[in-house]
Order: C-alpha cells, then sequence, then structure tokens
C-alpha cells in the first residue's frame, strides 16, 4: 500500500490478511480493527442494504454487526476466512431481526440507488449505465430471499462458493444452485430489458 492510502496504517501494510489484523485486534491492537473496518464497511453495507433496503434500519444493523465483532473479539479463532466470519455475523443479524419483527426482509426501492457521476462519461452513456444499473436492481428484488442472498454474498462480498454455503447453512451443491438460478433469472431478465 501506498502510504496516505485508505487502509494503511504504520505497520499494517497491504499484506495483513484479514485473519492476522483480526487476531492483532483480539490482542488489543485497535489499529487492526480500523483496518478491518476500512477494508469491508463498504461491501458489508451494500449487502446488508440490498437484503434490508431501509436506511435506518441498514444503518442500525451495520452498527450492530461491528458491534458484535467487538464483542467476541475475544472468541475468535481463524478456523474460517475473517470475511465468512464477518458475513456469518451479518446475516444472522438480519435473520434475528426479521425473526423478531415476524415478517420478511424488505426490498431495497430501485430508485433510491444512484450511481456516482464520472467526469470521463457522455451523458447519453451515464444515463443508459444508470438505467441498466436501475434494471438490475429491480430484476434484485424480484429474486426469491435465498438466491437475492447468495449472489449478493458472491458479489457484494466476494465470497466463495464454500463461504457462501457456510454462511448460509446449506450444502454446498444448494448454495450453487441458488447461484446459479439467481444468474439465470438476472441474465433473462436483462435481456427482456435490453
Amino acid at each position: 500500500m501506498q502510504p496516505g492510502s485508505a487502509y494503511a496504517l504504520p505497520g499494517m501494510g497491504q499484506d495483513s490478511s484479514d485473519e492476522a489484523l483480526m487476531l492483532r485486534f483480539r490482542a488489543g491492537d485497535a489499529d487492526a480493527f480500523e483496518v478491518l473496518y476500512r477494508r469491508h464497511k463498504g461491501p458489508l453495507y451494500r449487502y446488508m442494504r440490498r437484503q434490508c433496503g431501509q436506511d435506518a434500519l441498514v444503518d442500525e444493523l451495520f452498527q450492530d454487526v461491528w458491534t458484535k465483532l467487538i464483542q467476541a473479539r475475544e472468541r475468535y479463532r481463524p478456523t474460517a476466512s475473517f470475511k465468512t466470519y464477518l458475513y456469518h455475523i451479518a446475516r444472522n443479524r438480519l435473520v434475528d431481526h426479521y425473526r423478531r419483527q415476524g415478517a420478511a426482509p424488505a426490498t431495497q426501492d430501485a430508485a433510491e440507488t444512484r450511481l456516482p457521476a464520472r467526469a470521463s462519461d457522455q451523458p447519453e452513456q451515464h444515463a443508459q449505465t444508470g438505467q441498466q444499473v436501475q434494471q438490475l436492481l429491480v430484476l434484485l428484488e424480484g429474486l426469491p430471499a435465498e438466491q437475492r442472498e447468495a449472489f449478493l454474498l458472491r458479489e457484494e462480498a466476494g465470497l466463495a462458493l464454500a463461504d457462501i454455503a457456510s454462511i448460509t447453512g446449506v450444502g454446498q451443491e444448494t448454495a450453487k444452485s441458488r447461484l446459479r438460478y439467481a444468474l439465470q433469472r438476472l441474465r433473462e431478465g436483462l435481456k427482456e430489458w435490453l
């Protein structure tokens, strides 16, 4: 990492694995937690946002996940990847919330998501890209919850199939099928739209 990078802190370069950072945090190194937070806050927030869709609720649940991670640091053992551990906490927090509410996860209003403008985009290209993203979000909302979850864990979190299976508590073949069906539905939906 370059000095001044968003993830660089003294003594912690790009080569510090998440697991090593979590072990350092467990031993009392608060800077290690800061690096983990910076690395994972964006993808984790997007995963939770697409699973939940309500800004105030997402903010609360997102904070709860990090609080639970902090509280669990003494029990942390690197038996799986840190990312799997983190998303397992996030998924459990979402499930707990909806069980208490007696409701299914809400979906995000596709109109709420905006693409950041890039100076290099031509207005027509930006508009078309924005419309495609909006359509993808609408299609995501239409997926069954299990398929949407598998897709988001893969695309937002970058998790491997084995990790998705572990987090969701299903066999690897089931996770693979959910992901395959999600991709198939999204492709079909985008073909119809284009």
